[in-house]
């Protein structure tokens, strides 16, 4: 037995409810009336985390009282504007964005995360005191939106269309841009729309990419009335290219500190485009340095320590959140994350410039560093836990809080009280034997360990797994260049740099796509090139070919040496890294 349904009479049943589901509005129309509009009154409004309130809505397909489908949906009231002189404007106030990116993955479960591992994320999220998320580079769950609507997260959300512009992909990022908004319009978390992130990896922006995102961008503001779009430049990528000025607000990843530079660099760099272009929104999409279960007393750019990625941080913080036109700031990343064809850091196969592992089992030092500027839930944390073995006679050690006094002592001896308006803490420890700190911020309190010890611990040293070459594989004979030696110095000659040069040129080029006919096309690489070892002037050549494999370049044992026995024959002012 089959029922028959007409459409003449079924019926819409609008309803709107609030957040403990009373109906604060409903109305019923015919099956063919498929928009209507509500007024809410005395609106409550969704403010970020301060008070993420959440309507819900519900439409039901009835015939004789009988529904024959029903959908919902949740749904936030709000206004936002993005100033390029304030920053981000929520309900007409100030709410700065400083935060986190996101990969949706994690140790022993890939991409299949279930419901308690978003839950996990956003409470860590939530701990680290940040206001946005930038969900890279991808739609994530459904769930994942859902907690973000639900905790008051303001989020980036973005396409796929990462790194290389190609020709025949236009249709594929029309359909993803389609898709990311027709399924997530009715988040209030969501208030940008990302477009692309590095897509001029291999060089300058080309008529064809820059078309393209004129094409994504009108697309998602004819979707989308209500919301802005953006872009994440890579660092090489000049702020003068005329790509930057399509979408409304633009952010750049840099990592200057880390892959090249000083971390003196950052903030500088952003007063340079606001003051060139101060009508622009600028923000910085992605920063950080990596940092696995090594340690030191010394930190050096480079060197994988969790002491330098606090280092890294503290500048960065001070930088950034003290420039309120950026529109927002997102590190990168929140957790450690997968990465086939990385080989760095002495555990392959993974970026680890998380403030939280892969397995998500160890908070970093540097997650710490954004909770004191960030959260409002008292705490103090003793940095360099995994650091106890120490050689030096007297030794700093560090103290976040958020607190605005922190008191230290060692063996129960008070070493002093400071207040800091920057949250981090610095103190000089006698080392003697085994010796038990314990810091006090207020109501607070947290304890560590260090011990006195006559020889380096050299589990604490960097060890590549795997490495074609160790830095102590490699002949370095002293006042004289070699493989150990900093790209920055070794340009500084006009012999090495002629010889690294003709070395790493063709590489960089086939990874950049240089070897393809077209004589702009190389020279598009070849500036593309110029920039990248700029940026990377820092690296010792070692470190920069060990990179090169996530560009799926291969360098052999032997070409190494090679290059380090020319190197190897000239002469040098500068010390060896050994």
């Amino acid at each position: 037995m089959f029922t028959t349904y007409t459409l003449e009479n079924q019926k819409l049943n609008y309803i709107l409810k609030d957040r403990e589901g009373n109906v604060i509005a409903q109305k019923e129309t015919s099956a063919s009336e498929t928009k209507v509009t509500f007024d809410i009154e005395n609106v409550h409004l969704w403010h970020g985390k301060k008070d993420p309130y959440l309507y819900s809505a519900e439409v039901c397909l009835k015939e004789n009282d009988e529904i024959l489908d029903n959908v919902s949906t949740r749904f936030g009231c709000r206004t936002f504007k993005i100033d390029p002189e304030l920053g981000f404007i929520l309900n007409g106030e100030e709410y700065p964005l400083r935060g986190v990116s996101r990969h949706q993955d994690r140790w022993g479960v890939g991409n299949a995360l279930l419901k308690e591992h978003h839950e996990e994320d956003m409470d860590m999220i939530c701990e680290v005191g940040a206001t946005t998320i930038r969900l890279a580079h991808y739609q994530h769950d459904q769930y994942f939106y859902d907690l973000c609507d639900e905790k008051g997260m303001v989020v980036w959300a973005e396409i796929p269309y990462i790194s290389t512009h190609m020709p025949n992909g236009r249709e594929n990022t029309i359909s993803q841009m389609k898709e990311l908004i027709t399924q997530n319009y009715n988040h209030p978390s969501i208030v940008v729309w990302g477009l692309s992130n590095e897509i001029t990896m291999s060089g300058e922006s080309t008529e064809d990419l820059r078309e393209n995102h004129v094409i994504l961008n009108n697309l998602a503001h004819e979707m989308d009335k209500t919301r802005l779009t953006t872009i994440a430049c890579v660092s090489m990528c000049s702020m003068d290219d005329p790509y930057v000025q399509i979408p409304d607000v633009v952010s750049y990843n840099h990592y200057f500190g880390w892959y090249g530079g000083d971390t003196s660099m950052n903030g500088p760099w952003f007063d340079e485009f606001h003051a060139k272009y101060p009508n622009i929104p600028i923000g910085c999409s992605e920063y950080g340095c990596e940092a696995l279960n090594w340690h030191t007393s010394n930190p050096e750019q480079g060197d994988y320590t969790e002491e330098y990625q606090a280092y890294y941080h503290e500048e960065l913080i001070k930088q950034f959140f003290t420039r309120k036109y950026m529109w927002a700031t997102h590190v990168w990343n929140m957790f450690d994350f997968g990465a086939d064809s990385r080989n760095e850091g002495g555990e392959n196969g993974q970026n680890h410039k998380g403030l939280v592992t892969f397995d998500r089992k160890y908070k970093k030092d540097s997650f710490y560093a954004y909770k004191a500027w960030l959260s409002d839930e008292p705490f103090v944390h003793i940095c360099g836990k995994r650091y106890v073995d120490r050689v030096e006679e007297t030794t700093k050690v560090t103290v976040y809080s958020n607190q605005p006094e922190v008191e230290l002592f060692a063996n129960g001896v008070s070493l002093g009280k400071q207040s800091s308006p920057e949250h981090f803490f610095y103190f000089e420890v006698p080392n003697m034997g085994e010796t038990n700190l314990v810091a006090i911020a207020g109501d607070c309190k947290d304890t560590s360990f260090i011990r006195k010890v006559e020889v380096f611990n050299e589990d604490y040293r960097l060890k590549e797994k795997g490495a074609i070459l160790n830095w102590f594989d490699i002949d370095a004979p002293e006042g004289y260049y070699s493989l150990n030696n900093k790209i920055s110095e070794i340009m500084e000659s006009e012999e090495a740099g002629k010889i690294f040069t003709e070395f790493i040129t063709p590489l960089m080029a086939g990874m950049m796509g240089a070897d393809q006919v077209g004589e702009k096309k190389k020279d598009d690489s070849k500036n593309n090139l110029n920039a990248m070892m700029a940026m990377m002037g820092s690296f010792t050549i070692l470190r920069m070919t060990s990179l090169l494999g996530a560009g799926h370049v291969e360098v052999t044992k032997e070409q190494l040496l090679d290059l380090n026995e020319k190197l190897n024959k000239i002469e040098c002012r500068v010390k060896s890294l050994v």
